[in-house]
């Protein structure tokens, strides 16, 4: 999409629909959203059906405010965390003086988390000393717990020059009654938002037609004063000569939405007219230039000004008088009247949109109208451009919806099987993920480079606690001939592999790369999560001093990108706890590296930080420390191959005293392993059983029982996960 005509399309979410030329101003109600903003509500909330007046309210009354306005509207899609605090920062942005860009890739990199990116945003307020109001409309389409949480974590912290307005159709999952209670929380109801007479006569009036005193009244009793209903009561006048008939045969319940929409507004119009109704109904925005390319006709910039200038119901979306969209109701009732009128032509007004929105760069539009015209297979193409895009951004909700449409023909598409195992690995669904890899393989057409997924499984080898396989992955893409990265995530996964792996010098070439790419790619979550290796390398490497610069630096970059309360983070807090100096600070480090270990790590990182945490608490006395290492101990159970994790447990397990602390001490050889035990030894990090094993060298299962014992004896350790971490760090592995 061009640069103006996206940031055109954008900017439409981005600010108050543009009011009727003949608005009807109405002082009660603003009198109660001035009282708002005066008393410092932190919460205005507008509550009240569809066709109440909501959206038309807000914007006039704005346009007489002088404070500085973020407005966001609500789209059925933006429910995905990321998209939804992506725009609202880019909604505040644009009204204050927030740095902005710096957090949008906060929203980014936690993927919407709300307590990262509410955390990062409130602070950014502070600094903002001038009045500003911030409207999300139709608030009822976000369906998201985390959004409604964040949402009312924002309304609790915002600081008091912020007042939150919220236009919803049903009341947000909020604790409104506390807010009542604390006089921070200012209403309108669909009872307040009715329209007397007064009102009702200027609606009518801007019509085109002036009724007494006496029909003002009958029609605000038949129509109990529903906007939409006296919006539409006002069209019918215009072409009625006996106004009072009219209004005594004239309902203005929900059943007028369908039925009098159709049997008077669509019966009113010419045949042209209707189609080009019709047709664009499947538009959720219009412009001109996209009227013509679906309708096939032309002239469609100068139809959609004169219709908004005589009917309500298509609503001006900026100053321009460029882009439009139907009032929800009538979009509503045209899509039913297009599926009866002509559903076998659907598709292909779909088809029509959608290459439009392609050929202007909007993918995501464009893959949304291929999903609605049922051409799957298009679909689907397009995401091999758009896929990575949304998962760049932290749209994982969104892409997920798109790969669930698609449904089993997401398994026979390469790029399309990748990004659902990425979607799942990300969500927490490991064996999910696994799956879509291997669904991946199977549908790769000769030639295809697998080791775009190297990342993806190497990431599930470590959530699954196994270094091995992970550290073979990242042999193979370090292998004479290949590329040293192709990108940060690569890097990082790589630096994750060898750090748990305990190798410190090729840990500390591929973070060093993969801190300059994240940087050069502002990729910031990768960016912190390689500085946090870096500060586990140099603590296994025994350099405290080093361990705890590096430690600090993680957390500073972390704070500075937002990202302070990133679970990522958390094995940095733990490291600085155990080597800072200040008893104080490392109860409070360690305290705040459970918490955010416990929020989303995998099992490797989780045993780390409990481990850290647990021997730093033992050591400023609290008996707390000794249960942190015995949890530490039942995750590193579940653990296949938990790699240096093991090896740290076993340590502070050791120098505690505790139960199962004889393999703390540092590694050396009791005596050389034969020829045979180092056989044996090559399989121990697979996850095969000591009989697969005796299978694989041809020999009983005694003997490798009576070689597994001696390697255990020679390398000082008492099981098989401590002999892999232990011929490792002695170059045997």
């Amino acid at each position: 999409m061009t640069a103006a005509r996206e940031m055109g399309l954008a900017a439409t979410k981005l600010r108050p629909p543009v009011p009727p030329v003949r608005l009807v101003r109405r002082s009660r109600l603003v009198d109660v959203l001035d009282a708002g903003i005066e008393s410092h509500a932190r919460l205005v909330l507008v509550s009240a059906p569809a066709g109440s007046g909501k959206s038309t309210l807000l914007a006039s009354w704005l346009a007489g405010r002088t404070e500085a306005v973020a407005w966001l509207q609500v789209e059925e899609s933006d429910s995905d965390p990321a998209r939804f605090w992506t725009y609202l920062v880019d909604a505040i942005g644009r009204a204050h003086p927030i740095e902005a860009g710096v957090l949008q890739p906060i929203v980014v990199g936690s993927k919407g988390d709300d307590l990262v990116v509410v955390s990062a945003l409130v602070n950014a307020l502070a600094d903002v000393a001038e009045p500003l109001v911030v409207v999300i409309d139709d608030y009822h389409l976000i369906d998201d717990a985390g959004v409604h949480r964040g949402m009312e974590r924002l309304v609790d912290l915002c600081p008091g020059q912020v007042t939150v307005v919220l236009s919803t159709r049903i009341d947000p999952p909020f604790r409104l009654g506390r807010l009542r209670v604390r006089e921070q929380l200012a209403e309108i109801r669909g009872a307040d938002l009715r329209f007397d007479a007064d009102e009702a006569a200027g609606l009518v009036a801007a019509a085109g037609h002036a009724l007494d005193r006496a029909q003002l009244d009958r029609l605000c009793d038949r129509t109990e004063g529903w906007a939409a209903a006296l919006v539409l009561a006002g069209l019918s006048l215009a072409r009625t000569s006996d106004p009072g008939a009219f209004i005594d045969g004239f309902r203005g319940d929900d059943r007028l939405v369908v039925e009098y929409l159709r049997d008077e507004l669509l019966a009113a119009v010419g045949t042209d007219e209707r189609r080009r109704l019709l047709e664009t109904s499947v538009l959720e925005q219009l412009d001109g230039d996209l009227v013509d390319a679906v309708t096939g006709g032309a002239g469609g910039a100068t139809w959609l000004r004169e219709t908004a200038a005589s009917n309500q119901l298509l609503i001006g979306l900026d100053r321009t008088g460029t882009w439009f969209r139907y009032h929800h109701l009538l979009r509503d009732l045209l899509r039913l009247e297009a599926q009866q009128a002509f559903p076998e032509r659907l598709p292909d007004l779909h088809a029509r949109a959608a290459t439009w929105f392609e050929a202007q760069g909007n993918l995501g539009e464009a893959i949304a109208h291929r999903l609605a015209g049922g051409d799957l297979d298009h679909a689907a193409q397009l995401l091999l451009f758009h896929g990575p895009r949304l998962l760049a951004e932290g749209q994982i909700d969104t892409l997920r919806g798109i790969l669930e449409r698609l449904g089993d023909l997401a398994r026979t598409v390469t790029w399309c099987a990748l990004l659902a195992g990425w979607c799942d690995f990300i969500g927490g669904r490991y064996e999910r993920a696994e799956g879509w890899l291997e669904a991946m393989v199977e549908a790769a057409p000769e030639g295809f480079d697998l080791t775009v997924a190297t990342p993806l499984r190497m990431n599930l080898a470590l959530a699954r606690g196994d270094v091995a396989s992970a550290l073979a992955a990242a042999r193979q893409v370090s292998a004479p001939g290949q590329p040293a990265s192709r990108s940060c995530d690569l890097a990082t996964a790589v630096g994750a592999a060898h750090t748990w792996a305990g190798q410190a010098d090729d840990a500390r070439r591929a973070l060093r790369l993969a801190v300059e790419m994240a940087g050069d790619e502002r990729v910031r979550t990768a960016h912190v999560l390689a500085l946090v290796y870096q500060a586990v390398v140099e603590f296994e490497a025994g350099t405290p001093s080093s361990a705890l610069a590096a430690a600090s630096m993680a957390m500073d970059t972390a704070r500075s990108f937002g990202l302070d309360e990133y679970h990522g983070v958390a094995p940095a807090h733990a490291i600085r706890a155990r080597t800072g100096s200040d008893p104080v600070r490392a109860r409070a480090d360690a305290l705040h590296a459970l918490e955010l270990a416990r929020r989303a790590s995998t099992d490797l990182a989780l045993a780390y930080v409990l481990t850290a945490c647990g021997d730093t608490l033992i050591d400023l006395g609290d008996p707390a420390g000794e249960v942190l290492l015995a949890e530490a101990r039942s995750v590193i159970g579940r653990c296949p191959d938990p790699g240096i994790a093991g090896r740290y447990l076993a340590r502070a397990a050791s120098r505690h005293g505790l139960v199962g602390g004889g393999e703390g001490r540092s590694p050396a050889l009791v005596d050389q392993l034969t020829e045979r035990e180092l056989a044996v030894l090559r399989y121990l990090p697979a996850d095969l059983s000591q009989r697969d094993i005796s299978t694989e060298l041809y020999v009983s299962l005694n003997t490798v029982k009576t070689h597994c014992r001696a390697i255990y004896r020679k390398l000082g350790v008492g099981d098989r996960k401590a002999a892999v971490q232990a011929a490792r760090d002695l170059h045997l592995l």
